[in-house]
Order: structure tokens, then C-alpha cells, then sequence
């Protein structure tokens, strides 16, 4: 086993490693910002070690930065987070070159699902069903009309180095194809310098499913079940769930068949999430396959009574799994806590917390790096906090959690609180009957 980690990130995520590491008996090195220098997770560390100012370019981008900081503490092993460095193939090269443990996926397994063209065509030999469309890149605007003419429209085009959303468009018709590919290439070059483009049959009415995966260096591989991510904001995840309300036992069963598939087809090692859209008629799709821990991994944890830091650490010692997996025996949600204004699109609020009070009681866990008299940085992602709420229904949850959220309390900054409060009350998300387009009719002005 490890005897010092060293985290490569920051916030609530590095506290929760420095928890688990601390429980193993493992010693910990924090790294920061000269922003973060007052953060928690540079507290609760063994030692703590600045890798540079802000912008995270010279600091929590920065490899060289960070190896040596690995280097002058002797950490053996280095665990990444989620965000960042998680899913920089050339950073876990380089941890391997260096003798220090990366506490996530090789290189090649990075490499091999960050480009989404590869990636699904890596799933599809593999028998885990894809979202028809191109085979690899489109070279030209006349063959993707070609294509989409046979698919049948709606289509959409993708930016293969894409995330959060970036270089993608819809297609209604072949009219509107010579722009759409336009638009996508600039904003995918422009956001990822890589303007490759592919092509897929768009899912009408989808979920967004995701299955846990866990798999170590003997090539075993399982699952803990899903997570329901449909209530997104421009494919930003806002609520998770699980399980879902609309998977059934069946369909369970068979996403998580499909999911380990998948990961084993590439030997993967750690912990990952193989992610689905499941259609209105219960057909699922290969969408993307995410090589680290998810930010929304607490609510697996709390359904399975699981450890996935713990597990991540052991698989990387070379700890084999035990083969099994999971299903959930509770119910379990998770609101992001994001420094935003949801009244104003949601824009961010950085500032000083004045005062601060988390909610309690059965079946409440808080995942957060603040305190009172924090001053949120605007220099990162502005989630703040996770409210994870547990209970034997999906009923008890959604009470439990508007309960929660009237009791957290954050001044000083905007938070998306209210907003929470108020989905907690829809009839529609109550049903369980929503889609990935759910918030773009909702009202915010109210709020």
C-alpha cells in the first residue's frame, strides 16, 4: 500500500481524499493555489505544498509544478480528482515515468476513450450498443447529409474532443447542415484545438444514465448500478439520482452487462463511469466513457455502503476487486451547490461566505470545502457543496431534501439553493417523468 498520496486538485474532492487516505493510514500532500492557501483541504493535509498563483495554468494544469512538488515530499502516488489533470493522458505518462502511481487509468486507456469517435468504435466491437451515425470523422458537409438522409433526421454533429456541451449542433434538415458543421468546428477548435467533427442520430426524449465501473490490473472488471444525470443546464449536471426512476431491474442489469463490457475491452483500471442516453422506448446508446471519479460518486457510496476513493486506491496498489457487483438497497440524490445566481442565468458568485449553516439529521451528508468567512475565488468551477440526501424511497428523499435545503444556509454569496428548493416542488421531476430538456422550459423568475 501507499504510504503518501499526493492530491492534484483542490476543494471538496481533495478533502474527501484526504479523509479516506487519513482512515487507510496513508500520509497526504495537499497542492494549492496561492488563491486556495486558506482552503480546507490545505488544513486536514499531512503537508501542503504551493504550486503556483490562480490561474490554473501555472498551477492545477501545471505537470511539471505538480511532479515536483511529488517529488521534494517523496509522495509514491499521486490521485488526480475529478476535473484538472483526471483525464490528461500525458500527465499519467508521465507519473508512470517518474515511478510515481497515477490513482486513475494509463495513458493508453485515456487516450483510447477521450477521443469520442475511437471511443465508439472501441464500444461498438465490443457488442455495447451505439447511437448510429458516422464511422469516425466526417470529412465533408456533403457526407454527413448523405448519412443523415439514411439515419433520418434530427442529427447531431459533435466536436470528438468535446465536453460540457462545446461543438455541438442540431440538425433538423439538410438546409441547416452547411452551418451547423460551421459553427461546431470553429467552437470545438477554438475550445479543444481540434475541430474533428462526427455525426450521430439524435435521441429524442433521453435520459442520461450512467453506470459505475470498478475495475483492477488482473482485467476484472464491475459495477455499482447507475446514476440518473438527466437534469442537466446546458450539460451541466445539476441533480443526480439513483437509482433512476425509469430504469427497470431488466434494463439495469443489462446497461451494467453492456458497461463492463465495454471496460474490459480495454483492460480498464480504477474507477469510471460508461455513459448511456436511454431513449422513451427503454433502448439504451453508448455516449461516453468518463476515466476517473465522478463528482457525483457520493450518492453511489450511500446506496451500496461503498468506499470508491478506497476502492480507487487499492485497485492502484494492485488490490484486486471482488468481482461482485452492486445494486442500490436505498434511495439517494444529490444537489450540486453551485456559487451562481439562478435568477440572473445562473452567473457566478464568488465572494465571501458571512455565514454558513449545513443541514443535519438522518440521511443527510455534506460534501463541502467552505466555511464561514471563505472567500470563494473566482478563478474555478463554482460548485461549493454537495447535499447528499439517503432514504428507503424515492418519496423520502424529495422530502428529505427540501427539508435540507431550507435549512442551509449561505450569506454573503448567490447560491442555487433556490432553485433547488423550488424543483423540489415540481410536479413533473416529482413524477420522474423528465428528459435531459427539462430545464429549458423551466422558470427561473420566481426564484
Amino acid at each position: 500500500m501507499f504510504k503518501k498520496i499526493l492530491i492534484a486538485n483542490r476543494g471538496e474532492i481533495a478533502l474527501r481524499i484526504i479523509r479516506t487516505c487519513r482512515e487507510m493510514g496513508i500520509k497526504t500532500v495537499a497542492v494549492y493555489s496561492t488563491a486556495d492557501r486558506e482552503s480546507l483541504h490545505v488544513r486536514f493535509a499531512d503537508e501542503a505544498v504551493c504550486i503556483g498563483p490562480a490561474a490554473s495554468r501555472q498551477s492545477y494544469l501545471s505537470i511539471p509544478n505538480i511532479i515536483s512538488a511529488a517529488e521534494i515530499t517523496n509522495a509514491d502516488a499521486i490521485h488526480p480528482g475529478y476535473g484538472f489533470l483526471s483525464e490528461n493522458a500525458e500527465f499519467s505518462r508521465i507519473c508512470a515515468e517518474y515511478g510515481i502511481k497515477f490513482i486513475g487509468a494509463t495513458a493508453d486507456q485515456i487516450n483510447s476513450m477521450g477521443d469520442k469517435a475511437t471511443a465508439k468504435a472501441t464500444m461498438r466491437n465490443s457488442g455495447v450498443p451505439v447511437i448510429p451515425g458516422s464511422d469516425g470523422l466526417l470529412e465533408s458537409v456533403e457526407e454527413g447529409i448523405r448519412l443523415s438522409n439514411e439515419m433520418g433526421y434530427p442529427v447531431i454533429v459533435k466536436a470528438t474532443a468535446g465536453g460540457g456541451g462545446r461543438g455541438m449542433r442540431i440538425i433538423n434538415k439538410p438546409e441547416e447542415f452547411q452551418k451547423a458543421w460551421d459553427d461546431a468546428k470553429m467552437e470545438s477548435g477554438a475550445a479543444f484545438g481540434n475541430d474533428g467533427l462526427y455525426l450521430e442520430k439524435f435521441i429524442e426524449e433521453p435520459r442520461h444514465i450512467e453506470i459505475q465501473i470498478v475495475g483492477d490490473q488482473n482485467g476484472r472488471v464491475c459495477h455499482l448500478s447507475e446514476r440518473d444525470c438527466s437534469i442537466q443546464r446546458r450539460h451541466q449536471k445539476l441533480v443526480e439520482e439513483t437509482p433512476s426512476p425509469v430504469v427497470t431491474q431488466e434494463l439495469r442489469e443489462k446497461m451494467g452487462e453492456a458497461a463492463i463490457k465495454g471496460a474490459a475491452a480495454i483492460g480498464y483500471e480504477g474507477a469510471g463511469t460508461i455513459e448511456f442516453l436511454v431513449d422513451k422506448h427503454g433502448k439504451f446508446y453508448f455516449m461516453e466513457m468518463n476515466t476517473r471519479i465522478q463528482v457525483e460518486h457520493p450518492i453511489t457510496e450511500e446506496v451500496t455502503d461503498f468506499d470508491l476513493i478506497k476502492e480507487q486506491i487499492k485497485v492502484a496498489a494492485g488490490v484486486p476487486i471482488s468481482g461482485t457487483n452492486y445494486f442500490p438497497k436505498l434511495f439517494a440524490m444529490e444537489c450540486r451547490i453551485n456559487a451562481e445566481d439562478p435568477r440572473n442565468g445562473f452567473r457566478p458568485s464568488p465572494g465571501k461566505i458571512t455565514n454558513l449553516h449545513f443541514p443535519g439529521g438522518h440521511g443527510i451528508r455534506i460534501d463541502s470545502h467552505v466555511y464561514a468567512g471563505y472567500t470563494i475565488p473566482s478563478n474555478y468551477d463554482s460548485m461549493i457543496a454537495k447535499l447528499i440526501v439517503t432514504g428507503q424511497s424515492r418519496e423520502d428523499v424529495l422530502t428529505r431534501m427540501k427539508r435540507a435545503l431550507q435549512e442551509f444556509v449561505i450569506e454573503g454569496v448567490k447560491t442555487t439553493i433556490p432553485f433547488h428548493i423550488k424543483l423540489m416542488d415540481d410536479e413533473t421531476f416529482k413524477s420522474g417523468k423528465f428528459t435531459t430538456k427539462f430545464l429549458e422550459d423551466f422558470d427561473f423568475s420566481d426564484l
